[in-house]
């Protein structure tokens, strides 16, 4: 006897509140600023010293950049989509 294998999809639809978009939003571009950040670290470290910079040293610059006046409003997020934007980065 042959059995049939069923495949069932599921949609979902978010509707978030004007907060909860704001916030998302603001996840969203600090999530860019620091993918952007770091991988203009490890392209200038390879193309300028042939050197390779891997997590454990983005990770040491997103603390860094933090600290700065400029980017300060990187503490106002999660950290945990920014270091997951640093492993993803780092592939």
């Amino acid at each position: 006897m042959k059995t049939e294998l069923v495949k069932r999809a599921f949609k979902y639809r978010f509707h978030p509140t004007n907060k909860q978009a704001a916030e998302l939003s603001r996840t969203f571009g600090c999530v860019r600023k620091v993918y952007n950040l770091a991988l203009e670290a490890r392209t200038v470290a390879w193309f300028q010293r042939q050197e390779r910079v891997n997590y454990n040293a983005t990770s040491a610059m997103l603390t860094q950049w933090k600290k700065t006046e400029e980017l300060a409003f990187l503490c106002e997020v999660s950290s945990v989509p920014l270091q997951q934007t640093l492993r993803h980065l780092q592939g």
